[in-house]
């Protein structure tokens, strides 16, 4: 009898042969049309090795992407502050968070729909602490009573406070990303702590078509020089900003990213930098990006196989709906979303608990998400097959016509191998009833009460607050 291990599944898109012709592609694309590199010390280190260029037009040979990826590790780690948290990259293992700059909050005892504003990224922290299959922390808001440029390092400040699990921070100058780095450094000790066990990764965009921004390369380079681990995501919205196929759409979100991917790492040979999609069609009525889409997990998770294809690690999009409420639609898109993402093996998937086009952070849409991923997480354990799983010896000392739980050996695998959710009700409708007949909607509602209510607050050493609410301080002077 031929035995074997459980083995992950995997829903494959693209083969070996379209990979290689989307790569070309792109490759293409790098040489003859080029990419907008509107950062002048990215500009500088293009020249230096050789790229002719058109103005901010910068034209790139695949001999120096080629190099850029034999330097650009495939694996890397995310530590939070407890190292039990700690978030391993490497193939075969996915991992969930939300998404940033929500402009829209549900305010989780109210439920009104107002502006984010400060004290949100901490409640996303604390409901992320409550949530076991939320893996890492993003601030899903961007505060409206800051300036605008210092929301990320507000965010940040919250959320390190408030999580024990990694972070992902964005910002739009260096200068900002300095700031978190340097609340980071309050929290670690010092650069060499840091530098051993980075406690958050920094998240940048790209724009599309082909357009890399000043502010968002130069946090990358920075991000590079200080052992920060960086994550490049864009793509165009599919019709729009690229010709309505998803294979256009691959080929332009693969030249940006192995555009940003080949400057940093010739800057920094060796630099962490893991590229990532949110690859989503327009609404064809509106033009308006369709978050929703079923495109947008497809060719996402198709982009997931082409960054493996290249042995680099890979952030996708999937949690969010387009729903302007925690409803139907929103439970449909997002597990759709979950599952289609587990399946691409995205190291990163973002954009858990977006609403409205990423317009709205929802923290209940963060819990339905926890138990669509936990579904999709077993669904990803697979099945093993071996001696000890098929218990034939249990089966032949029942024999037929009986069951199994008068079986010790058997009870003892029911918790393990068989998946119990914390939202959904499996029960008889007399017990439903007897229970209160508490609709889904209900049974959320108290579970997101229960975590506000009865998770531990993480609080950070007094003295640690005050060097954070310094740097606070004089960011707000020098604004």
């Amino acid at each position: 009898m031929i035995l074997h291990q459980n083995t992950t599944p995997h829903w494959r898109i693209l083969d070996e042969q379209s990979c290689q012709a989307i790569l070309e592609g792109a490759m293409t694309v790098l040489q003859r049309t080029g990419v907008l590199m509107l950062n002048p010390q990215a500009q500088q280190i293009l020249r230096s090795a050789g790229c002719s260029a058109e103005g901010a037009r910068f034209f790139i040979s695949s001999a120096l992407v080629e190099k850029a990826l034999a330097t650009t590790p495939r694996t890397f780690s995310l530590w939070g502050r407890d190292e039990s948290k700690a978030i391993h990259i490497q193939p075969g293992r996915v991992h969930f968070g939300p998404g940033p700059t929500c402009t829209y909050f549900y305010d989780p005892y109210t439920g009104e729909r107002r502006r984010s504003r400060k004290g949100d990224a901490a409640l996303v922290a604390r409901t992320c602490e409550g949530l076991e299959n939320l893996d890492y922390v993003m601030s899903l808001s961007i505060f409206d009573d800051v300036p605008p440029s210092l929301s990320p390092l507000y965010e940040f400040a919250e959320m390190i406070a408030a999580t024990r699990k990694p972070v992902v921070a964005w910002a739009t100058e260096p200068e900002i990303l300095a700031q978190i780095y340097q609340v980071a450094l309050a929290v670690a000790g010092d650069e060499k702590a840091f530098s051993e066990k980075p406690s958050f990764a920094f998240f940048a965009t790209y724009e599309s078509p082909l357009r890399l921004a000043d502010g968002q390369l130069g946090c990358l380079l920075w991000a590079a020089e200080h052992h920060i681990p960086a994550i490049c995501l864009g793509g165009p919205t599919v019709g729009l900003e690229s010709p309505p196929t998803g294979a256009s759409a691959l080929v332009l979100h693969l030249a940006a990213a192995l555009a940003a991917l080949t400057v940093v790492q010739l800057h920094k040979p060796g630099a962490p930098l893991m590229i990532g999609a949110a690859l989503g069609a327009m609404d064809l009525r509106t033009a308006r990006p369709a978050y929703g889409s079923p495109e947008l997990s497809l060719y996402t998770a198709a982009a997931a196989e082409l960054a493996h294809y290249l042995k680099l690690p890979f952030m996708g999009t999937g949690g969010a709906s387009e729903s302007k409420a925690v409803d139907a639609q929103a439970s449909m898109e997002i597990t759709l979303q979950v599952l289609i993402s587990a399946l691409s093996g995205a190291d990163l998937v973002h954009d858990v608990g977006f609403l409205d086009c990423a317009d709205i952070g929802s923290l209940e849409l963060l819990v339905l998400a926890d138990e669509a991923i936990a579904m999709a997480k077993r669904i990803l354990r697979g099945i093993e097959v071996n001696p000890q799983t098929m218990m034939l010896e249990v089966i032949e000392s029942v024999g037929p016509g009986a069951h199994f739980l008068s079986q010790p050996r058997s009870v003892a695998l029911c918790k393990s191998e068989i998946w119990v959710p914390k939202l959904a009700d499996r029960n008889a409708y007399a017990i439903w009833e007897r229970n209160g007949s508490k609709s889904f909607t209900e049974r959320l509602h108290q579970r997101l009460r229960e975590i506000l209510e009865t998770v531990p607050e993480i609080s950070l050493p007094l003295e640690t607050q005050r060097e954070i609410e310094c740097i606070l301080h004089a960011a707000r002077n020098r604004v």
